[in-house]
């Protein structure tokens, strides 16, 4: 592998680094049993994370033509959050290959920071779980920030709270959002094919799909001309 100092790759966290859909599963179920509401699918939870977890929220009560105000939701919100907290990684597990593809990378001395929908502190406490905060120079949520992903300035906050330079970045994710965000700070973008999206991966417009996390390293390599 050519050496990668001076760059920096940028993770999405949920369905890109982790399954986390089985623990976000059950913390919605326990909000849609308050609200008297049909449980969600897991299956159907794949396809409402990436927002953070008020859409999550709101994406599963309008399948039900249920909307509440946004007082509920804050307090809903809230108890979704409790909820999920208390057990975060019951059920959530690193995809097969993602810390091989971390070491592998860290080895050609590239920078790796996570770019997250997902709140800072909820983000944080699942990867300290997890055991993988140590990979990352930087962990960013929507928090503090005046745009979240699709927007190009929580791709460029992340690098930069990492050290990096957005202009020597890529993105690695698996969603729409996570394209549109790369899109808009001119970076390249590889999606990950397992991840959580409604729109098939190769559809997405990333500059490569991978299967595998062995194939990172050299995806990363060419993209970034290295």
């Amino acid at each position: 592998m050519p050496s990668l100092s001076g760059y920096t790759l940028v993770f999405d966290l949920d369905g890109t680094l982790v399954d986390s859909a089985p623990d976000i599963h059950h913390a919605l179920n326990h909000i849609m049993s308050e609200l008297s509401l049909p449980p969600a699918t897991e299956a159907d939870v794949r396809g409402f994370i990436g927002q953070g977890s008020r859409a999550t929220i709101v994406h599963a009560c309008a399948v039900h033509g249920a909307i509440p105000d946004d007082a509920r939701l804050d307090a809903l919100t809230e108890e979704f959050r409790r909820v999920y907290s208390a057990d975060i990684a019951r059920n959530t597990r690193p995809y097969h290959g993602v810390e091989t593809a971390l070491k592998a990378l860290q080895a050609t001395g590239a920078l790796m920071c996570v770019c997250t929908n997902k709140s800072t502190d909820l983000a944080n406490k699942l990867l300290a779980t997890l055991n993988l905060s140590h990979w990352f120079a930087a962990i960013v949520g929507p928090d503090n920030l005046p745009r979240r992903k699709p927007h190009p300035d929580h791709f460029i906050a992340a690098v930069r709270a990492a050290k990096g330079d957005p202009a020597r970045a890529m993105m690695v994710g698996d969603s729409a959002s996570d394209v549109g965000t790369a899109r808009g700070a001119n970076a390249p973008v590889v999606v990950y094919a397992h991840g959580y999206t409604d729109t098939a991966p190769e559809l997405l417009g990333a500059d490569a799909v991978f299967s595998h996390f062995d194939e990172l390293p050299g995806l990363a390599a060419r993209l970034l001309q290295v």
